[in-house]
């Protein structure tokens, strides 16, 4: 497949091919009326000579003086012909210089008609011939005569000749130059692509992080879309790793515990207690560090996700849930409240917020969502609030249930771990999460997204 600089040069040139094709012809077109109109004038100024050189006697007889008007008429072979014919055919009058040459000129032409043609000689020679009628009165009757010229058309071939080689010389000098130029233009206009891929190949050979350098506008929306790209992935990549590692980290501890009580003289049934609690304990652990490490953060080209569709989702799975409370879900979602970023991010930040209101709720829980605007009227970021109508938590408090593992109430059940996770998807998409009390008088969780 052609590259795009192939691409480009090429329909350059057959377009400009094309049109330096198109004037060249024209310009051809246009010099070669030109000069069989210089023709038809020099001819029609030979007919006036030829007229001014002729005579017409009172028996009607016409005749020439001796002094031809042009030397050519004189000249045998000199290229210039001229012939006055009558149109009765009882007189012709023909230069010296037509001597052993016949040329079919167009006799009988009425009164002031012209007739400009080309012809062939006798010999084969091509010639351009004007003829011209005219008429007096001779012993009271009219008596029509043609005079008529005719020139060698080897001078008219010889102009037309030298001009074209001159145009296409110059036309073929020009679309060179052109084609230089374009070439240039092209190369110069195309080097911020070839940069992004040298800068990707940087990227690749790990000697950059991200795309470099300032682009040009039609560019920076793909290279923006890349740099955040590559963010991301690293991002997610540095995840992964920091989650292998706290994880590993983190089972240290009841590890050590099992083996201590393994080694210890302890009963079996305080054997069991203490391997429960930790098996417990490493479960929640290991449920916490995947669903950390499960977010994917905002993706690059990623099409907006449906607020509404989520929302409405996860509404009729908890509402299956805990369908003994009998709950009301409440949902007001504006129209383009939309979330850019993955799916199921989405859902594992609303499924624990709307899991937590549930649990804590009375019998109601409202979920809002309404896109923001900068000064400017543009997306600029998404509000997400879930309130619920239970007992609230307490100012003092607010902070300590976004820790992990910490519950509001240890008589309800669960590892304390979904707002920790909400926490940990918000870092990644850089949105804050503020505990408050709803109008209800329940909690109330407002979630702050940025935009793209």
């Amino acid at each position: 497949m052609f590259s795009l600089n192939a691409r480009l040069l090429i329909a350059g040139s057959l377009v400009l091919a094309a049109f330096l094709g198109l004037t060249g012809f024209t310009l051809d077109k246009a010099f070669r009326t030109s000069a069989e109109a210089a023709m038809r004038d020099r001819l029609q100024g030979h007919i006036y000579a030829l007229l001014a050189a002729s005579e017409l006697d009172k028996n009607g007889v016409m005749s020439v003086s001796k002094e031809m008007p042009d030397a050519g008429f004189a000249t045998p072979g000199s290229g210039i012909y001229g012939q006055i014919a009558s149109h009765d055919g009882k007189q012709a009058l023909r230069s010296p210089s037509m001597v052993g040459l016949t040329i079919p000129f167009t006799l009988g032409l009425e009164m002031g008609t012209n007739r400009f043609e080309r012809v062939i000689a006798s010999d084969g020679t091509p010639l351009y011939a004007l003829g011209f009628g005219l008429s007096w009165k001779v012993k009271g009757k009219q008596r029509g005569f043609t005079f008529s010229v005719a020139e060698n058309m080897n001078s008219f071939y010889v102009q037309v000749n030298s001009f074209r080689r001159s145009l296409w010389g110059w036309l073929g000098g020009v679309a060179l130059l052109l084609l230089a130029v374009q070439g240039s233009i092209l190369r110069w206009s195309l080097a911020p692509l070839r940069r992004v891929s040298t800068d990707l190949a940087a990227i690749e050979a790990g000697q950059a992080t991200q795309l470099g350098g300032r682009y040009p506008q039609e560019l920076r929306g793909l290279t923006d879309n890349l740099n955040i790209l590559i963010r991301a992935s690293h991002a997610q990549l540095d995840r992964y790793r920091h989650t292998l590692g706290d994880l590993a980290h983190s089972l240290k501890t009841p590890l050590a515990v099992v083996r201590g009580s393994v080694e210890s003289e302890s009963s079996i049934e305080e054997l069991r207690r203490t391997v429960q609690e930790q098996v417990d304990r490493m479960t929640q652990i290991v449920e916490y560090q995947l669903q950390r490490a499960a977010a994917s953060g905002r993706t690059a080209l990623a099409a907006p996700v449906n607020v509404s569709t989520v929302v409405e989702r996860i509404a009729a799975s908890l509402g299956k849930v805990y369908a003994d409370k009998g709950i009301h879900f409440s949902i007001q979602i504006a129209e383009g409240a939309v979330f850019y970023g993955d799916e199921g991010d989405l859902m594992e930040l609303l499924g624990n917020l709307m899991d937590n209101a549930c649990k804590w709720c009375n019998h109601r829980v409202v979920i809002t969502a309404r896109p923001l605007a900068d000064a400017f009227h543009r997306h600029s970021g998404l509000e997400l609030r879930v309130e619920d109508d239970g007992q609230g938590i307490p100012l003092e408090n607010a902070d300590r249930v976004l820790q992990r593992g910490v519950r509001a109430d240890e008589t309800i059940n669960g590892h304390g771990i979904g707002l920790a996770v909400v926490q940990d998807i918000l870092r990644v998409y850089d949105g804050k999460l503020e505990v408050g009390k709803s109008e209800m008088g329940g909690a109330g969780f407002i979630v702050h997204m940025p935009g793209t």
